[in-house]
């Protein structure tokens, strides 16, 4: 799933020993995976934060959790550590966190995403527009919000039902609704006044 060098090992390790309390691990993760806004990110996972579904794997004098759910974006992925005259950086290279490798298994949210960035939002930046997913609710409705020129754009109600979720519900029939989440008080980047 992803590689960590010897020496992003050893400076994990390192980490990790400093923190006070005992059996904290590091958790490995994709923020939007699929998107172009992916980052992927290490964070300290103190006992009881890991989430269901997290894959453990146990290193020399740590423990890392992976998110299940990014693991598809995790593929490839390299995390390394290099000293410099500052100290050192940590990297991490995951040439597939951006890739939309979503499938009909992936979860709904990442279908979401997939289809709003490589379908819809390529339209509305002829606009200098952009729709984006805030969450989707237990009742699997998709919480969106406006921005660029569609933020308090007179025509933002034609293109949240005629294009933006009529597209979603044909093509994910188990999202029951779309919601505007979007302040369109603020007209200042509107495309139409």
């Amino acid at each position: 799933m992803i590689e960590i060098s010897a020496s992003a090992q050893q400076y994990l390790k390192e980490l990790l020993e400093k923190q006070e309390e005992e059996g904290v691990a590091i958790r490995v993760f994709v923020a939007q995976p699929g998107t172009p806004h992916a980052e992927t990110c290490i964070a300290y996972c103190r006992p009881g934060e890991e989430q269901e579904g997290d894959i453990a794997v146990e290193y020399d004098g740590f423990r890392a959790w992976f998110e299940g759910r990014s693991e598809q974006y995790l593929l490839d992925a390299v995390v390394d550590y290099q000293e410099d005259q500052m100290g050192g950086q940590l990297t991490i290279k995951a040439p597939n966190a951006r890739i939309p490798n979503v499938s009909e298994d992936s979860p709904l949210e990442d279908r979401i995403n997939y289809i709003l960035y490589n379908e819809i939002n390529p339209g509305l930046a002829a606009h200098g527009g952009m729709v984006t997913l805030v969450e989707l609710t237990d009742n699997n409705e998709a919480v969106l919000q406006f921005g660029g020129g569609c933020q308090g754009c007179a025509a933002v109600d034609i293109t949240l039902k005629n294009s933006v979720e009529a597209t979603l519900l044909e093509r994910l029939p188990e999202l029951t609704g779309v919601l505007d989440q979007t302040d369109h008080t603020f007209t200042e980047n509107a495309y139409y006044s």
